[in-house]
Formats: structure tokens, sequence, C-alpha cells
């Protein structure tokens, strides 16, 4: 509701952000109640939402679009599909025959197709990426995300070379406005709200505890009207 109240109108999860705060690591499927149960909270809420999915949370392509059927359902516009496990890149037909079967179930849902090459500096190369996008782009995704801190040339070759939409993280030295100037059709922020507001809260009772002043915060009681307000509107849809 925060986010929505500060006007933005898309919302993705994040795998580790859902993962940490059941105390669990990202990946190897860990997320996967946990983003179940978001999505059941927040899917109805006035704004575009995107579930990450991790690779599906199974091997099997009926189990991965029983699931992600399920989330459309919910309200979930959208899913983020990782063509990774543990850490390393998979078969890219594997990833291929779950894009088929998602859309098979749930026509409608934006698949997002993520290549994790850079992020685990595996095949990390331009052409790599492209060779995967292309299959993806050909089982039916409707967008390609590639993370990982990227250079302006490899951004700007890999819109040029996908004919999908491409996703990127946050960049530490690229604005918004020059990411897309560079091609780039959507940003993501990841985790990183959910890693900075452990360091904010860590740091508001470091402040407490050493007689520091205190940081400043959203009310009480705006964010518990903002909490409210989601409430009465999920209950009427």
């Amino acid at each position: 509701m925060a986010f929505i109240a500060a006007g933005f109108p898309a919302i993705g999860t994040t795998s580790f952000g859902v993962a940490a705060s059941s105390g669990m690591p990202d990946g190897d499927r860990s997320s996967q109640a946990g983003t179940f149960e978001l999505i059941k909270q927040i899917g109805r809420l006035p704004a575009h939402v995107t579930a990450d999915v991790e690779d599906g949370y199974s091997d099997d392509p009926e189990e991965v679009a029983s699931f992600v059927s399920r989330l459309a359902d919910l309200g979930a516009a959208g899913i983020n599909l990782e063509d990774s496990r543990s850490g390393h890149l998979v078969d890219p037909a594997m990833v291929c025959v779950k894009i088929l079967a998602i859309k098979e179930r749930a026509s409608q849902i934006f698949i997002n197709a993520r290549v994790d090459n850079f992020w685990f500096d595996e095949e990390a190369s331009v052409a790599e990426v492209l060779q995967r996008a292309a299959a993806y782009s050909e089982a039916g995704a409707d967008g390609i995300f590639v993370p990982g801190t990227l250079g302006a040339d490899d951004i700007a070759a890999l819109a040029a070379g996908v004919d999908l939409p491409l996703n990127v993280l946050a960049h530490p030295s690229l604005s918004v406005a020059e990411l897309g100037e560079l091609g780039v059709r959507r940003i993501s922020s990841g985790s990183l709200p959910y890693r900075a507001s452990v360091d904010a809260s860590v740091n508001a009772v470091l402040s407490l505890r050493d007689g520091l002043p205190l940081p400043k915060a959203t009310s009480y009681w705006d964010l518990q009207n903002q909490l409210i307000a989601g409430q009465k509107n999920e209950s009427s849809l």
C-alpha cells in the first residue's frame, strides 16, 4: 500500500524478501508458500502485481503452470521466471517447456523470462544471453529480464538484440532516464527495498541506543490507515 500511495502503478515481489522474512535464504524454492500467501494479500490491490516465482518451484512444467495459474486467479498480472537453480544456469530447453505450459494454462499472464548468465557469472556474454532470450521469446515469453551490473555498451547491445521489452535491475551508476535511452523498457528494484528497510531498522535502534537523533518515519496512524484502506479494497472485490 505504501508503494501505491507513493504513486507506483506496478509492484513486483522479491523472492529474497519473501524468503528472508521467514528466516530462509533465497533460492532453492524456499519462497513458494510465502509468495502464494503474499499474492493472496496484494493480488487485488489497484496495481499491476508481478510475482517472483524463482524457477517455478518445480522441474515439472505442469506443476509450474498450475502454480502460476493459481497466482493469476489471485490477481497476479505477471511473473518473473528464472533460468537457474541453486546458483547455476539450467538447460534453456527446460525453461522453454515451462513457458509453453504456463501459456497453455494462463495465457493472459505476462512472463518475464529471467536470463541469469551475468547474475551468476556463467556463460556471461551478450551472445549467450541473446541466444537464451531468443529461445524464450519463441516459446512465448513476454519480456526478458537480465539481472546483474552491466556496462552501458552491453545493455545497449542486449536491448538491440532482443525482440521483447528488456528489463534490468536498478543500476548503481545509470539513471532511469539513461537506461531508457539505452533501450531498457522495465527497471526492477529487486530486493533493494527489503535490504534498505533492514538497514534502516538497524540504524533506527542504534540511534536510540546511542543517543542520536531518531530518524524521521511515516507516522503509525498514516501507515495504519493505508493498511485499513487496503483491507477494505480487498474485501470489496
